[in-house]
């Protein structure tokens, strides 16, 4: 709020929280809208711990106010007014402006996601915003509330994503309101339906995310299309300021500023796409599907953001997509070409920025048209690791994917049990959800003694315990985490924090109890269910 614009039709106040047009300025200062009776949920502890903060801080009465939406608690130099920030948006590098209420583009943003607080903690810059705060000038008509599903969901994936060494926004708080609820379209118990069939009543929450900063591909997107058009006579000024303020909030300690500024976005543009095809493959890696990759969901810092229709893959399958609108453009094995198209708008938002210098331009270019070969390096080094190899087999990895594919493998109970290098594959069959024949059986015992041929020559001891760092042993089981919320919902918080205890060490052995629950295949009866095995963006 103190670098950059105000949207100069803005209220002092934040009283702004009715949809409207927003035509210039990097942002609109709104106040979040407080939950009535909030109930502390879950906050993560070893966040907390990061921060320097007692645990005890969750459960005391101003912080509570503050992080289940009243500011007026706050003091100097905290303010008692947040932020919300627009963007635009792109999918697979086509701009669209339809989304938009108005039709023009200028009502897309942060419909109920306000930023309260930024500062330096530890050495380390954190911006924390309340999601689910209420109506800002971005609602398109909602009245800018999450429901308690939707934020146990990420309050527990952005911790579980943190322990599996995955970047990602992070999880500070969950408070939901004891009397305040909202309606929104879900699946019945056992339900077939590929679309919600009921309206549930859903208490409403407030989870606290914190990232370096929220800045979004598509947040850069919006000022360079206002830029291309003229649309005011701050435009070019205005998106100069909004990079120049990513490359301070999340890349500061990475590029010399005392390099030119034509230097300093050559050093973004490799450095963003170091970052975005390292996340991508940690994200084949743990089996994660963003679901819908769109350029205004991809963080410009290169971290997991805004956990909406995401979901991990349990059996393999390579077009995995949780959510029902996303068709097979978002699926699991397209996030590579999700991420490139996403990289591709940063390329051209950032790009007319350096026109005037023909040399920095010339390295620019070049940084963007190797998006896809360093995609691949990336990706062929993550499976490189999951096998325990020092480098890429294509001969052992096709062979592999086609067997996984036939056999109809758990993705994370195959690869933990590959982890301890057996000889023979009746110790992997605890990952197969369905019978092999005999000949495939062969197939498996042909590959595992090819495989083993390239990893003799190491220890193998060394190489298991390596394998076991990288193929975790727990993964999110989306029907292991429905009675979690619908339990919260009921005010009982046990499941949530159980959850959040196992999933804090992903890669340990635990106990047997906790073994015997959350590692074990999935039971037919949650197939084909809506909201288990696939869910609609309600949220």
């Amino acid at each position: 709020m103190d670098t950059l614009n105000a949207d100069p039709d803005a209220t002092v106040d934040g009283d702004d929280h009715r949809a409207r047009q927003v035509f210039s300025g990097h942002f609109v200062p709104v106040t979040p809208t407080p939950l009535p009776e909030p109930e502390y949920v879950a906050h993560s502890s070893a966040f907390f711990k990061e921060l320097g903060l007692s645990d005890n801080l969750a459960l005391d009465e101003k912080f509570r106010q503050v992080f289940s939406g009243d500011i007026s608690a706050t003091h100097e130099p905290m303010r008692q007014v947040g932020w919300a920030t627009g963007y635009a948006l792109s999918i697979y590098g086509t701009e669209y402006t339809h989304n938009c209420p108005f039709g023009t583009g200028n009502g897309y943003g942060d419909g109920r996601a306000i930023s309260i607080f930024e500062g330096i903690i530890n050495g380390q810059r954190r911006e924390m915003q309340l999601k689910g705060g209420g109506p800002t000038p971005y609602c398109r008509g909602a009245e800018g509330r999450a429901v308690l599903r939707s934020s146990v969901r990420e309050f527990l994936a952005q911790d579980y994503m943190h322990a599996l060494g995955v970047p990602t926004s992070r999880s500070l708080t969950l408070y939901v309101s004891k009397s305040e609820t909202v309606t929104r379209p879900w699946y019945s118990q056992d339900s077939c339906s590929i679309d919600p069939d009921v309206l549930v009543d859903n208490p409403v929450a407030i989870s606290t995310r914190v990232a370096p900063s929220f800045l979004r591909v598509g947040q850069l997107e919006l000022f360079a299309r206002r830029d291309r058009n003229n649309a005011h006579p701050k435009a070019s000024e205005e998106l100069r300021m909004i990079v120049s303020h990513l490359i301070e909030r999340e890349y500061k300690s990475d590029i010399n500023q005392n390099l030119g500024f034509a230097d300093q976005l050559v050093e973004l543009a490799k450095l963003f796409r170091q970052r975005l095809t390292s996340l991508v493959a940690n994200w084949l890696r743990v089996g994660y599907c963003q679901g819908n990759f769109n350029s205004d969901n991809c963080a410009a810092g290169g971290f997991t953001l805004d956990y909406g229709p995401f979901g991990f893959c349990e059996i393999f399958d390579p077009w995995f997509q949780p959510w029902t609108g996303g068709g097979e453009h978002f699926a699991f094995i397209n996030q590579p070409r999700a991420a490139d198209a996403n990289y591709y708008m940063f390329w051209k938002t950032v790009r007319p920025l350096l026109v005037e210098d023909a040399d920095a331009l010339e390295q620019f270019d070049q940084v963007g048209r190797g998006f896809a070969e360093a995609m691949q390096q990336q990706i062929q080094k993550m499976w490189a690791a999951k096998l325990g190899l020092t480098e890429f087999n294509p001969q052992i990895f096709k062979k592999l994917m086609q067997l996984m594919t036939h056999s109809d493998v758990d993705y994370t109970i195959f690869f933990r049990e590959l982890s301890h290098i057996p000889d023979d594959v009746s110790a992997l069959k605890k990952s197969f959800y369905g019978k092999t024949s005999q000949q495939l059986d062969e197939q498996w015992q042909t590959w595992l003694k090819s495989w083993r041929g390239l990893i003799n020559d190491g220890n193998l001891a060394e190489i298991s315990t390596t394998m076991k760092q990288i193929n975790p042993k727990y993964t999110w089981r989306e029907w292991l985490i429905v009675p979690a919320y619908q339990q919260a919902m009921q005010g009982d918080y046990t499941l949530v924090r159980e959850l959040q205890a196992v999933f804090s060490h992903p890669y340990d052995e635990q106990s047997q109890d906790v073994e015997d629950k959350y590692y074990r295949l999935r039971p037919s009866a949650f197939s084909d269910v809506g909201g288990v095995s696939y869910y609609s963006c309600s949220s």
